[in-house]
């Protein structure tokens, strides 16, 4: 606990941190036990395996079994840029060029790693996410019933 508040204390930029509760998806384990029981050739295996099946959906089903997935999002903004000028005293805002761009996704990377770097010394592991895990994390927000049941859309890929 000390460790993670020396790290908070040491980010000089905010963060937020999410946390998703959702009950855990097993969906692809209950097909593939029934796709075990039906292989299955021993009568009372198959019945053992349709009981376990029953089992799970029970423990499951319940609410009780949750998955706590945590996010740091580290916010970076480039509203509008400005700068002094110092013959007339006056700010003048500055088209994003790429090289604004390039300096604000190194300062936004360095700040990402920084992150992840204090997280590590705590004992936790963090990954960026990747376009294609942000827009599933988003669409899952606003899906949740969707998202808990294994469903999710086909995305283009583009945005893979």
């Amino acid at each position: 606990i000390y460790q993670f508040q020396d790290f908070l204390n040491s980010l000089d930029f905010s963060c937020q941190i999410l946390v998703q509760s959702r009950k855990l998806n097993i969906t692809g384990y209950l097909n593939e036990i029934n796709n075990l029981k039906e292989k299955e050739t021993n009568e009372l295996l198959q019945i053992q395996i349709e009981e376990y099946g029953k089992f799970i959906k029970q423990i499951t089903g319940s609410g009780v079994i949750m998955q706590k997935t945590f996010y740091v999002i580290v916010p970076f903004s480039i509203n509008k840029i400005q700068t002094v000028d110092i013959k007339k005293g006056l700010l003048k805002s500055i088209s994003l060029t790429e090289e604004v761009f390039r300096r604000a996704r190194i300062q936004l990377l360095q700040r990402a790693e920084f992150v992840s770097l204090g997280l590590r010394n705590c004992g936790l592991q963090a990954v960026p996410l990747k376009n294609i895990e942000i827009i599933e994390l988003f669409w899952a927000l606003y899906h949740q019933s969707e998202a808990e049941q294994g469903y999710y859309p086909e995305f283009p890929e583009e945005f893979k």
